[in-house]
């Protein structure tokens, strides 16, 4: 998967400079010009690394920062900003920015900083079992660097079966998990999604622990 970034900036040569730049290093890039703009875009694409400019029309950098972090988004943010007062970079880091940089600045510098933020972040955000990987940050399952196509409740399985590795996943869990308790569901309805998993990963990666549930073994 490309790395997707969003950047926040209303100086339209300025933005256009720093798009040529990341695009020419292989990022997938979303331009904004407005805070409004930009978190309809995090309604609309999944991004691993925010870009923001703090005094934007609309809705300043700093507010929608917040406002992302209340909807528990933790996407990595880097504030490119002309503002020097330690009042304000304080609160950037307080509503969680993760590192900022003083314009006007070196554009080699904002490239390492970014390749260091994202090294960190796929760290945090990734769980893997051998080849078979759960992205929290993407919520995605990663075979051998490549998403496989599941669907809601499949990734939901899936994510359960990864973060249980190696331990006996009961019915229990899985009804749970997947179906809201008023639901009535039959262990042949859990089959079918095990089953879809198998398909994807590997029919001996999910031995059946009969009469019990399910384990993932690496």
């Amino acid at each position: 998967m490309s790395t997707k970034i969003l950047l926040l900036e209303d100086d339209l040569l300025f933005g256009e400079s720093i798009m040529d730049l990341l695009e020419e290093e292989g990022f997938e890039m979303v331009y904004c010009r407005n805070g409004q703009e930009a978190l309809d875009e995090t309604y609309k694409n999944h991004f691993d690394l925010y870009l923001l400019d703090i005094n934007v029309p609309l809705i300043d950098g700093l507010s929608l920062l917040k406002e992302l972090r209340r909807a528990n988004d933790t996407t990595p943010t880097i504030y490119l900003t002309s503002h020097q007062e330690i009042e304000t970079l304080s609160q950037a880091f307080e509503i969680g920015a993760d590192d900022y940089l003083k314009k006007p600045f070196n554009t080699d510098e904002l490239l390492v900083r970014i390749h260091a933020l994202l090294r960190r972040s796929k760290g945090k955000n990734r769980l893997c079992i051998g080849e078979l990987c759960l992205d929290e940050l993407h919520k995605c399952i990663l075979l051998g660097g490549k998403e496989i196509p599941f669907s809601l409740k499949e990734y939901q399985l899936m994510s359960l079966f990864i973060r249980n590795a190696g331990e006996i996943v009961t019915k229990e869990m899985i009804m749970d998990t997947l179906w809201s308790p008023s639901e009535m569901i039959s262990d042949g309805a859990i089959r079918v999604y095990v089953n879809r998993l198998k398909q994807e990963i590997g029919s001996e990666s999910i031995v059946n622990i009969r009469g019990v549930g399910y384990r993932l073994v690496s």
